[in-house]
């Protein structure tokens, strides 16, 4: 599973790798120096503090690297080095039948397939993004991992297919015994409330690579 010194440490090792020191790199990529200073990784309340998909994206782009290659430098840490392959499904194929069941898992075979860390998800898929429904946080292209069986709590962005065979990628606002109520992530769009009834399934997104 993904955790806070592995992605940390994967950022120090392609600064160091491209030449750079840490706060180096930050500004190599545009951004604040002190972006990945080694104090701003826990917060003051002492919780762990996540750099964001956007800052990982600009450091790959500074240092012509691909996710493949972080994904590479995050694996030495993460369950003995462990990299799985994990089917990739194009953003249109979720709303057809007979490419998931019906807790969300994708089915079938003859996927392509991308490397990544282990999840503790054996069900996670990779979701090429089309389209400009999930902009500005997600842009067509780009690929966001979903693990079916990862907990879904207030605020998470997740996909959400209806029974009706529409998905919906959203933020999650907030879920009772009867209703859920989901933001949506491009302003331009309206935000939305579906009855549970009407949910075929709900899967948290972990993870982006843009």
């Amino acid at each position: 599973m993904l955790k806070h010194q592995d992605v940390w440490r994967a950022i120090d090792r392609l600064a160091s790798e491209s030449g750079f020191s840490a706060s180096g790199l930050a500004r190599r990529a545009g951004l604040d120096p002190t972006t990945f200073n080694k104090s701003k990784r826990i917060a003051r309340d002492g919780k762990p503090r996540w750099p964001t998909t956007e800052s990982i994206s600009k450091i790959l782009a500074a240092t012509n690297s691909t996710m493949g290659q972080f994904v590479t430098l995050l694996s030495d840490g993460i369950d003995g080095g462990v990299v799985h392959r994990i089917p990739i499904i194009g953003y249109a194929q979720t709303g057809r039948q007979g490419f998931f069941d019906d807790a969300g898992y994708p089915t079938g075979s003859g996927w392509d397939e991308v490397d990544f860390p282990n999840v503790g998800d054996n069900h996670a898929y990779a979701l090429e993004v089309s389209g400009e429904s999930m902009e500005p946080v997600y842009r067509d292209g780009d690929t966001i991992i979903v693990s079916p069986q990862a907990n879904v709590r207030r605020g998470d962005r997740v996909v959400v297919r209806t029974k009706d065979g529409e998905v919906l990628a959203k933020q999650l606002v907030r879920q009772t015994a009867h209703r859920i109520e989901l933001l949506s992530i491009n302003r331009d769009h309206a935000d939305i409330t579906l009855k549970v009834e009407d949910v075929e399934w709900m899967a948290r997104i972990v993870w982006a690579s843009q």
